[in-house]
């Protein structure tokens, strides 16, 4: 059988390099198809020498012309890697997303500390204050964007965008959010491993219609693993933003989170730590504060890291309510939640807009690793 250069560009249009968002042919992977009768060479370059991605990709090609293809074609994959070119480092390397301005991510290293209702809040008072804003929720494995936003019955459209077919964000309260939630039945548990995961949240980014933002939020899970490291290989994180309890139990882990973002090898700016939870203060007597969990604990530990401290929430009643009938506290103008969130964003804008002036662009990371459990800028 006489195999086609058309056929099987095609069917390599089905696979990705790994790590990368594009498929081998839009993202220039694919340098040259040579065909013999049933033979095929493919001539492949890559920007990373890491045995594992070279691999992968062998495997991927000749699956996928077996498949879609001729399953007896004999393949050959002849790959070379080139790194690309340092640049002047105020660009931004790795895929920017197109529109968006300011990519901050949110994140706690310990469960349950409130991370998604402030991610949620901070994210309906920047669109109350005129910007446009997007929020990501990257918790894969416990999603709750969908609930917080009274969304959780909607599915994202389909729409054509230059050509290609895009995921529409839902949008609720001026905020467009996309959710793993908006894909899984609502008693259905993620049950993912890595780049599972990797793979549907670079979907969420990358084949998605986000339009023009000022501000992507991204609500990431607890901890410091898979997920985290993906985000950051994906697109170029403005800034972060770590969600901290008072409690010492919490504050072990915050500081982690801090530490990840401010390992050299990855190097995103800290815009500064949020203190949830800071106090009690029960309706009936709204001068009282009960510090339940601590007193300024995560105040105390931004000051010990020389991180900024960009504000507290207090532990009130309507705030949890607020988030399980899906209309963020946020939105109630007068209250006292309302004023602590509007404080936090203020901050949180102010040091954005600091570090965009003090500071070049970041670049996304390059996982180099095979236990992934670490990672370089690219060179």
């Amino acid at each position: 059988m006489k195999l086609n250069k058309d056929d099987i560009k095609k069917a390599l249009m089905t696979i990705t390099v790994a790590g990368e968002g594009q498929n081998m042919v839009e993202s220039g992977a694919l340098q040259n198809i040579v065909t013999f009768g049933d033979e095929v060479v493919v001539d492949l370059k890559l920007s990373t020498p890491a045995l594992h991605i070279k691999k992968r990709a062998e495997v991927d090609i000749m699956k996928a012309i077996h498949e879609h293809v001729y399953e007896k074609a004999k393949v050959e994959v002849k790959i070379t890697v080139e790194a690309p070119e340092k640049k002047n480092v105020n660009e931004i390397k790795g895929k920017p997303i197109p529109g968006i301005q300011n990519i901050i991510a949110v994140a706690s290293g310990k469960g349950g500390v409130g991370k998604s209702t402030v991610t949620a809040n901070l994210a309906v008072t920047l669109s109350k204050l005129g910007f446009k804003v997007g929020l990501l929720d990257a918790d894969i494995y416990g999603p709750s964007g969908p609930i917080m936003f009274d969304v959780a019955n909607e599915k994202p459209l389909s729409v054509t965008k230059d050509g290609k077919s895009k995921m529409k964000p839902i949008e609720n309260y001026g905020v467009k959010l996309l959710s793993i939630g908006f894909f899984t039945k609502p008693d259905q548990a993620v049950i993912w491993r890595g780049p599972m995961a990797a793979k549907a949240l670079n979907q969420m980014i990358f084949d998605a219609d986000w339009g023009e933002l000022d501000f992507l939020l991204v609500d990431l899970p607890p901890g410091t693993g898979d997920i985290h490291l993906s985000i950051m290989q994906s697109m170029p994180i403005t800034g972060a933003l770590i969600v901290s309890t008072p409690q010492n139990v919490a504050l072990a882990d915050a500081k982690k989170a801090v530490s990840m973002f401010q390992q050299e090898s990855i190097n995103v700016p800290v815009l500064g730590i949020c203190e949830n939870m800071a106090y009690f203060t029960p309706d009936e007597l709204p001068d009282n504060k009960y510090y339940i969990f601590g007193e300024k604990g995560a105040k105390y530990l931004s000051e010990d890291l020389g991180v900024p401290f960009l504000g507290e929430i207090p532990l009130v009643q309507s705030l949890r309510e607020s988030g399980d009938i899906g209309r963020p506290a946020a939105l109630q103008d007068g209250t006292l939640l309302s004023e602590s969130f509007a404080e936090l964003t203020r901050n949180t804008v102010q040091e954005v807009v600091k570090r965009n002036k003090n500071l070049p662009p970041t670049e996304a990371i390059k996982i180099t690793t095979m236990a992934g459990c670490s990672a370089v800028k690219n060179k």
